[in-house]
C-alpha cells in the first residue's frame, strides 16, 4: 500500500527522524481533544504522521446502546481530520469487550444468544468497514483477544465474551469478514502485557500460538499490534530484553509487520517531583525503543496521546500521591519533555528499514 504521497504535511523532528529510517511515528487523538483545542489540534498536525482512533470509533460513539444504529458523526470527523492532515488511520477496535459507555449493562455481551452476538458483533463490523472502506489504512480487527493464563490450546483468552457467545471462531471470522469488506487494509490484532511482569511470557507465547492458528486458516492478519503501555515501576528490572528480542523476531519470521500502538509510561516508583520523574519516564522510552526498534519488522510507533493534557493514565490510574502523571512526550502545556528527546533520539539511533 502506498501512502508516502501523504507524507508531506507533518514536520516534526519526531516524525521526520522516524521517517528517515522508514518508521512512521504518530499518536492516537479524538475528536472530543482536537476540536475544543487548537492548539493542540496545531501540535498533534505537526507532529504526528498517523493517527490511531482513541475514542470515535468505540461503541461508546458509535452503538452508545445495544439498539442503536450506528453513528458515525464522530468517525466521520477525526477521518476528516487525518485527512486533512495528510495522515493515515489505523481504526479501532472493531472486536473488543469494552469501550461500550453507559447505555450497556455490564453483563450485556455476556447475556446475548450466539445468533444475537453474531448479529451484533458481524453486522456492527460489515457495516463500519464498509463506510470507512478506502479511507483507513489499517483496522485493528481484535482487541485483546489472547490471554497468558485463562487460555484455550491456542492462546485465545476464553473469558472474552464474544468467546463465550460465539466461540472461539469469532476471531477469525472478524479478520475474513474485514478482509472481504475491505481488502486493501491492513489488518491487526492487537494486544499489551508483553513486557514485564510475572504474566509476560505466557502472553508472548499466547500470541505467537494465536498468530500460528490464524494462519493455518489462511486468516488475512497483516501485522501484530503492541499496545507497549510500560510501568516505570522496576522496569529495568523485569525487563527481559533478550527474551523480548527473540518475541519481536517470531513475529517477523511469520512474515507480520508490528505496530507499537499505544506507547507511554505509566509513572509508578518514581518520585513526584517533576525533574527526576521526567528523566525516569525518559529512561524507559530509551530502555524499551533501544530494543524494540532493533527489528526490523517495527514500521510503525504510537504513542497513546502527544501530550500529558491528554493521557488516559490520570483519569484511569491516578497517582496515589495525588501528582499529575507525566506519561508522553510532551506536557500539559505542550512542551517537549525529556521523553520527547528520549524518543527523538532512540528513532536516530535505530537501523534503517523498508517502510510500508
Amino acid at each position: 500500500m502506498n501512502m508516502r504521497a501523504a507524507w508531506a504535511a507533518p514536520t516534526g523532528n519526531l516524525y521526520q527522524a522516524a521517517l528517515a529510517k522508514g518508521i512512521r511515528y504518530g499518536s492516537s487523538t479524538a475528536t472530543w481533544q482536537v476540536q475544543p483545542d487548537p492548539d493542540y489540534a496545531a501540535l498533534y498536525a505537526r507532529e504526528s504522521g498517523m493517527l490511531l482512533t482513541e475514542d470515535d470509533l468505540l461503541w461508546y460513539r458509535l452503538k452508545p446502546t445495544q439498539t442503536s444504529p450506528l453513528d458515525f458523526s464522530y468517525g466521520d470527523q477525526i477521518v476528516s481530520f487525518a485527512a486533512g492532515n495528510a495522515q493515515p488511520v489505523l481504526a479501532a477496535h472493531l472486536v473488543w469487550d469494552e469501550g461500550l459507555g453507559d447505555g450497556w449493562g455490564p453483563d450485556a455481551l455476556y447475556n446475548l444468544s450466539t445468533q444475537d452476538a453474531r448479529d451484533l458483533l458481524f453486522g456492527t463490523i460489515q457495516q463500519e468497514v464498509t463506510h470507512y472502506a478506502g479511507q483507513v489504512m489499517a483496522w485493528v480487527v481484535a482487541n485483546e483477544v489472547t490471554d497468558g493464563r485463562r487460555k484455550d490450546a491456542n492462546g485465545f483468552w476464553t473469558v472474552e465474551p464474544w468467546y463465550q457467545t460465539i466461540g472461539p471462531t469469532f476471531v477469525e471470522e472478524a479478520f475474513n469478514l474485514a478482509h472481504q469488506c475491505d481488502p486493501n487494509a491492513l489488518l491487526l490484532i492487537n494486544e499489551f502485557g508483553f513486557e514485564t511482569g510475572s504474566n509476560a511470557a505466557a502472553r508472548r507465547t499466547s500470541m505467537l500460538k494465536a498468530i500460528d492458528y490464524l494462519q493455518s486458516k489462511n486468516v488475512p492478519v497483516h501485522a501484530l499490534g503492541i499496545q507497549a503501555h510500560l510501568n516505570a515501576n522496576g522496569f529495568s528490572r523485569q525487563f527481559d530484553t533478550a527474551a523480548y528480542r527473540t518475541f519481536l523476531s517470531d513475529v517477523a519470521a511469520r512474515g507480520l509487520s508490528i505496530f507499537i500502538t499505544e506507547m507511554d509510561v505509566q509513572d509508578d516508583g518514581l518520585n513526584a517531583d517533576i525533574p527526576s520523574r521526567d528523566a525516569g519516564v525518559a529512561s524507559v522510552y530509551s530502555q524499551y525503543l533501544s530494543v524494540a526498534l532493533q527489528e526490523p519488522a517495527v514500521k510503525v510507533v504510537l504513542n497513546f496521546g502527544l501530550s500529558d493534557r491528554y493521557t488516559w493514565l490520570q483519569e484511569d490510574f491516578p497517582r496515589r500521591d495525588g501528582a499529575v502523571r507525566r506519561p508522553l512526550p510532551f506536557d500539559e502545556n505542550l512542551q517537549p519533555k525529556p521523553a520527547y528527546t528520549a524518543i527523538l533520539q532512540a528513532f536516530q539511533n535505530a537501523p534503517a528499514r523498508t517502510p510500508l
